[in-house]
This record gives C-alpha cells, structure tokens and sequence, in this order.
C-alpha cells in the first residue's frame, strides 16, 4: 500500500513538473449511462490525494439518469441517506487537457480496488469479471473500434446540422467512403489523434465512414480489458472537447438520421492463457465456436447493456452491418459476431452489436461473460451465416421488453451480480419511462 502511494505521488509530482501552469485536475468516473461525473481539485489537494488522504464522492452519483436525475431503486438514492463512497485515484490516468480554455489536467477515480467497492459502479462490474477470468488463467486482449458524427456546433431548433466541408463551406452531405475527406476533415481529426495520443490512447486506424461527416477511430490491442475500456471512455471526453474547439460538435449518438448508418462500438476480443497460446484456436478452433454460442445465447439478454437508450435500438436493422438478430458469421459484417481472417495467433471475436454511446466497461464485461458462458458450456452454436443467411435467434428491439430479459437471467445475475443488474435494469427502465413523456425533439437533447 505505501509502494502504490509513492508511485500515485511521484506520478503526481512529476506533471506538476511538466505542466507547471496546471491549478486544477478533474477527476472522473464514468456513471451507469456513460457520461463521466466527478470533482475538479485543486493540484496541491490531489498530491494529498496521492499520498493517502481519503477521496470520497456520493455513492449514489453512479446512479443518475441520462438527464442527470435520481430515480428511486429500491433504497438507495432516497432511503439511504445519500452516502459518500470511498474513491481512489487510478495511476497512469494523469494526463493534461487541451481543449478547455485553461489548462487542465484528468484523472481516472474508481470505487473498484476500494475496501467497500460500489457493486453497480461499471468499472467495478468490469473488474470483478476479469479478476475471476485471471483465476481460471484466461487471459482477453482487447481493442475498440468507435464510430462517431461530425455535426455542425450549432443546432437547428434542436436538430443536427451537417458539418461545414471546410474547402467548400458547404455542408458534408454526401455519405462516401472516400479518402478524400479524411484530409477535408483534417486538421480537426488529426487533433483528436494527437489528443487522443497524449491521454495515452493507442490511436490506429481512421476511416471515413458511410454517413456524411461520419468517422470510425480503431485503437491498439491490448493485454489489459480495463484499460482498453479506459481508452474507449477517455476518447469520448476529448473527442467532443476537441470538435468544440474546431467548432464542430461530435457524437457518439446511435443513430442521429434515420436515412443514414447509426454508429456502433465494435469490440475485439482473443483469449489466450497463461503461456501465451490462443485458447480459441485449439482443437481445430473447437472454443472459438462453443465461445460464440455463449455469446450468442446472453446476447438477447444484454440487450440494455448493447442499446442503452430508445436512440439506440433506431441502430438496430434497415441499414449497414446492424443486425436484428442473434448471428454470427467469417468476414460476415452483417453478423453480430464476426470472426474476422486472422492467424491462429490472432484468432478473435468482433463484437459488433454495441452502440457507439454505450458504456465500454459494461460493454466489455457482457461480452467477455458471454465468452466464458461458451467456454463453461461447451455447447455448438447456430449455423453461421455464410452457411445460412437466415440463421439467427431473436433479441429485444425494445427497451422494456429487453430489462426484462436482462433482469432474472440467471448467468448475468451470477457473473455480473445481481445487486448490479436489479439496479442497472431498474435505472433503464425509469430512464425509458421518463423519455416516453415528450417526443422528438428530445431524442436529439439527450442523445446528441
């Protein structure tokens, strides 16, 4: 405990070194809905942070609406006298921040690691299940791949506007893939790289994607599942940061026109063990399909987890890759699981089912649950889709249909908790509730 101490206040001390301008640093935490929360401290009060002082925020800030509200479930938030809740600080997550107009810095905090870890708090959902995977030597490497809109900053009455081409000054209305507009885009896209960058982010691929202003950012593999979630959440923060300051407005909103491609999150995942063999590629690849059966089978399940909002399940079919059933498939982008050409070294699952604005811990956690399930299992799954376009099981297209399914599974209620799903089905289906009392314009307010 007091080796990690010194290390948090040499990282601490060293920033203050390299950003002397630095008053103040954010720490965040990522809540039920995906949107960060947290406090702005003062830098002289985080190096007493990192020296052992307690770091304390309401327990319940991991509970509110997408609006920012409270909603009762089951005693906490009224009942439970809004407790405070032990944080500590995550090393290595102290970075600057470049698009506010003052300079800042932002740190990861976390209950997960605490003596009394909050049992719904994503990133400790995430951590209990990769601590339990390490147990049974299974080891997941992971990327992220985000899609995401330019917009123009401002709306109109509420609406998007397409970006402005910057050459042209008109707007980018055409949807193409062409390379073209990755250099029309550039200046703002290779400052979100670079931002990205001096988080820490592994940044590879950038593609122009199929919507007009549309843009798919893929990062590095890695051998560590909460710091690729890390990655995904961090990238959001700054992306949107950056696009203000370019004057643009970037979402990770699921499906902002209903005529064009919604974005998604995509999710690579292998598994290897201890010795560094692919455990997926043994036995003529015999795991990689009782895995995909897994998956398979929680899916419909993990529907709230996939599509977190009514925005969200608009993704889901009638255009590109979106799937509105269970399936799988080899090189098959119309699959929710995609097996894509690899090496038996690299032989990997592509997750493709998650919308952009979902929560990348619990993400994460769903699908590497559904993994195990497979592997515990043992079972054949359905047909792929290159044998058998019309292969599939049927999942929720709804969101109260979908907790339902979500809320009394008994493998979700024992890998994920179930302290977390009561809470995580109840937070939607209120979040659901409330967004059925106004229509339209609202879509966009929340989700934008």
């Amino acid at each position: 405990m007091k080796s990690h101490a010194s290390t948090l206040l040499a990282e601490v001390r060293t920033f203050r070194q390299n950003h002397p301008d630095v008053r103040y640093v954010d720490l965040i935490a990522l809540d039920i809905p995906g949107h960060f929360y947290g406090k702005r401290y003062p830098i002289e009060m985080l190096e007493k942070v990192a020296a052992g002082s307690p770091l304390k925020l309401p327990q319940n800030a991991v509970l509110l609406g997408v609006q920012g509200g409270l909603f009762k479930i089951g005693d906490y938030c009224f009942n439970d006298g809004d407790p405070d809740a032990n944080r500590r600080l995550v090393p290595g997550t102290l970075k600057p921040v470049s698009w506010e107009s003052q300079p800042l810095g932002q740190m990861l905090i976390t209950s997960d690691g605490t003596e009394a870890p909050i049992e719904f708090e994503p990133r400790e959902v995430l951590a209990k299940v990769l601590e339990r995977l390490q147990h049974k030597g299974i080891h997941p490497v992971v990327a992220f791949e985000l899609e995401f809109y330019l917009f123009d900053k401002k709306l109109d009455n509420g609406l998007p506007q397409f970006a402005r081409d910057p050459l042209s000054d008109d707007a980018d209305d055409q949807p193409n893939l062409h390379i073209e507009r990755l250099s029309r885009f550039g200046d703002v896209l290779d400052d979100m790289a670079q931002t990205a960058k001096d988080q820490g982010i592994d940044i590879t691929v950038i593609t122009a994607e199929i919507g007009p202003g549309q843009f798919e950012i893929n990062f590095g593999h890695l051998d560590d599942g909460m710091r690729a979630a890390d990655w995904a959440a961090l990238f959001c923060r700054s992306t949107r940061g950056v696009a203000l300051k370019h004057g643009y407005r970037a979402s990770f909103m699921a499906k902002p026109y209903l005529q064009y491609p919604g974005s998604g999150m995509h999710v690579h995942v292998s598994l290897y063990d201890g010795a560094g063999n692919n455990l997926l590629a043994a036995h003529q690849q015999q795991p990689l399909r009782h895995a995909v059966a897994g998956c398979l089978e929680l899916l419909p399940h993990c529907m709230p987890i996939f599509s977190p909002n009514h925005n969200a399940f608009r993704r889901l079919g009638g255009t590109v890759n979106a799937a509105t059933r269970a399936s799988w498939g080899f090189e098959d982008r119309d699959a929710c699981v995609r097996i894509p050409e690899s090496d038996p070294r690299n032989l990997r699952i592509e997750h493709r089912l998650a919308s952009a604005d979902a929560n990348p811990y619990l993400v994460l956690a769903a699908i590497l649950v559904g993994l195990e399930h497979g592997l515990e299992a043992k079972r054949e799954p359905i047909a792929p889709l290159n044998e058998d376009r019309s292969s599939g099981t049927d999942f929720p297209l709804e969101m109260l249909d979908a907790v339902r399914a979500m809320q009394h599974q008994p493998v979700l209620r024992d890998k994920l908790g179930a302290e977390f799903v009561d809470v995580y089905c109840e937070n939607k289906r209120q979040d659901h509730l409330a967004f059925q009392q106004e229509i339209n314009a609202r879509e966009y307010r929340w989700f934008l």
